[in-house]
This record gives structure tokens, sequence and C-alpha cells, in this order.
């Protein structure tokens, strides 16, 4: 009995004999920072042994060395080794839309939208990938669709673009017209909008004119006294030596009148009894201008004399509706001097 007493206490003694601990003889499992890794499970590492370091997933390895070492401290090696984040390329340019990003690297985000009028094919995001590429592919920003344009009765539709099938994109626009005696009552033009509807369609709805009145001293192709159709034209003319001012066509209108009508302008007696002038470029006696008459907006010249000077200039005057008025610079020459003297007529001097 006493030798199973001593043989117990000696066991006793050998298991809680005081000495080195584990960790006073190796390392911990390393607290790594900066998405750095091991691959070993274990928690406690002996000395010398050798651990490699990796990146966690999406993160690239810089610098080394890429491995650290448990010492007989129980410390480990220290390593210069960065992991940075990989790099997704710049993403493209999506047409008809916007990208908002602030980064293209790992776990950034782009956010895709459409301009006003597009409709979205594909993701409205995308995600850069551990792999160093996006999630998703560019979207795209398809116009929003409307049918064909309505076509009033009586009326045709005119496209800005040329359409193919029995769809047109958002932003196109129609031109409407009628057919005659029909006029286009509303906003001719009509547009594809966002809502894929069109805007609000014109009507067609008959116009006629009265009669046209004839202009004095004047005269009309058709004298016919009944109502005349939506886009009607009648024609004008004047009288001789009577000069057309305005256009000399008029037309029916949408509102159910006519254009507004030319007028004749009379012709002006130039009142010059004796004396040359300078007409069209020459310089002829008044006796020599055809009925002593020049037309509506013509202008003649007549000649001036400086008395300080001795000298003969020309001062134009222009025919306005039968008026014509003679500058007060001209003196008329007297009978003697325009058929015995006409050297000394300011038409024939020294030009000042």
């Amino acid at each position: 009995m006493e030798g199973f007493i001593t043989l117990f206490l000696l066991c006793s003694g050998l298991l809680f004999t005081p000495g080195t601990s584990e960790q006073d003889n190796g390392c911990l499992r390393p607290e790594l920072t900066g998405n750095i890794e091991i691959a070993e499970l274990q928690r406690f590492f002996g000395p010398g042994v050798e651990v490699a370091l990796s990146c966690k997933q999406g993160y690239t390895p810089v610098s080394s060395p890429r491995k650290i070492v448990c010492t007989a401290t129980g410390e480990w090696t220290k390593t210069r080794l960065k992991c940075i984040p990989k790099q997704c390329p710049s993403p493209d340019p999506l047409p008809s839309g916007e990208l908002y990003y602030e980064d293209t690297v790992y776990q950034s985000t782009i956010n895709y939208t459409c301009n006003e009028g597009y409709v979205m094919i594909g993701s409205s995001s995308a995600v850069c990938q551990a792999s160093g590429t996006w999630s998703t592919p560019l979207p795209e920003c398809r116009p929003v669709s409307c049918g064909l344009a309505p076509i009033p009765e009586f009326g045709i539709v005119v496209y800005d673009k040329s359409i193919r099938g029995n769809t047109t994109d958002y932003g196109l626009t129609a031109t409407y017209a009628c057919l005659p005696p029909y006029a286009v009552f509303g906003n001719p033009t009509a547009e594809c909008t966002a809502s894929g509807t069109w805007t609000q369609t014109p009507i067609c709805q008959v116009v006629t004119c009265p009669p046209p009145e004839n202009i004095e001293r004047g005269y009309m192709s058709s004298s016919d006294q009944r109502e005349y159709d939506f886009m009607e034209k009648v024609r004008y003319g004047c009288e001789d030596n009577y000069e057309l001012e305005g256009i000399f066509e008029i037309v029916c209108q949408q509102n159910g009148n006519w254009s507004e009508k030319p007028s004749c302008k009379a012709p002006c007696e130039v009142g010059i009894q004796r004396a040359k002038i300078l007409y069209k470029g020459r310089k002829i006696g008044i006796k020599d201008l055809p009925s002593n008459v020049i037309l509506h907006k013509e202008i003649v010249s007549v000649y001036c004399k400086n008395e300080d000077r001795k000298c003969g200039y020309a001062v134009p005057t222009q025919c306005i509706d039968g008026t014509l008025k003679i500058p007060e610079c001209f003196k008329e020459p007297s009978v003697l001097k325009s058929t015995f003297d006409l050297s000394s007529l300011p038409s024939e001097i020294e030009k000042c």
C-alpha cells in the first residue's frame, strides 16, 4: 500500500512540474490586415515554420516577401506585402443615356440611366468583380416606339425621316396637310412622345373664300362670281404705265380670307419743258422722254448749278405713285438759252 501511494505522488509530480509553455516555443496564428490571408487553419505554429501569404479574392499582391516565419521568440517576421484591389476596365459611354460611378476597382458600382424617351434593355447597374470584369454588360437605351401617326380624313402626313414598318421612334415629327378644299385646323405638326403616343392630331375642314375684288387700274385673271376653294389662286395685272406693287397673285387662305391684294401705282409726269435730264444712265433732252412720264419707283436726275464754283451736278428724284418732286435747286432755262446757249446749261458745264 505504501508503495502505491509513493508511485501516485511521483506521477502527480510529473504532471504539474513547472516548465516552458507551448506559446513560449512557437507562434500563435498571425493577425493579418490589409486584405492579406493565409491558407493554414491551425491556431499554433512551431518555431521556424514558414507561412505563405496571399491576397483575398478581388485583390492583387504587390511587393514581397510573400511569406512570414515563426521565430524562436514567438513572433512572426515582417512583410512588405500589399494587396491592392483589382481594376476593371473603364466603362464605355452609354449612347442616349448616362452612367455614374466613383471608381473602377473591385466592388465598385456603375449605375446606368437612359435619357427621356428611351427604355433600358439590360441591367441598370454593374459591379466590378474579383476577376477584374464587370458583372453585367453595357445596357442599351432604345427609343420609345409609337405606332404610325394617325391620319385625319382628307389629310396626308409627311414624316421628317424615312420610316420602316409600322412603328416610329421617340422624337420623330410628322407634318400634316389636307387635300383642297380642306384645310388643317389645329397644330399641323405632331410628335412621337416619351409616353409612346402622338401629340394631338389636327382635323381637315372645308374652307372657301368669297369672290375676289378687282384693284383700281387693274384687272384679274378670273372674274367668276363664285366661292373659291382653299389654296385657289387669282392673278392681277395693271393698265398701261401703271406698275404692280406687291405679290401679283392672291391665294384663298385657311381662315377663309384672301391673301393681301397688290395695287397699281401711277406713273409720274416730269414737269420740265426745257432741259436735259439723266434717265436710265443716259443724258437726254426732256423731249426725248416718251410721253414725258416715268414709271412708279423709277428715278430721274435733273441738273443744278453751283453758282460759287460755276459747275453743274445731277440731283436724283424718284416717282412715287404719280408724284415726282423737282429739286428746288433746278432752274428751268429760258427758251433763248436752251436754244442758242446750250453750252452754258448746268448739264453741259464742268461737273462739280
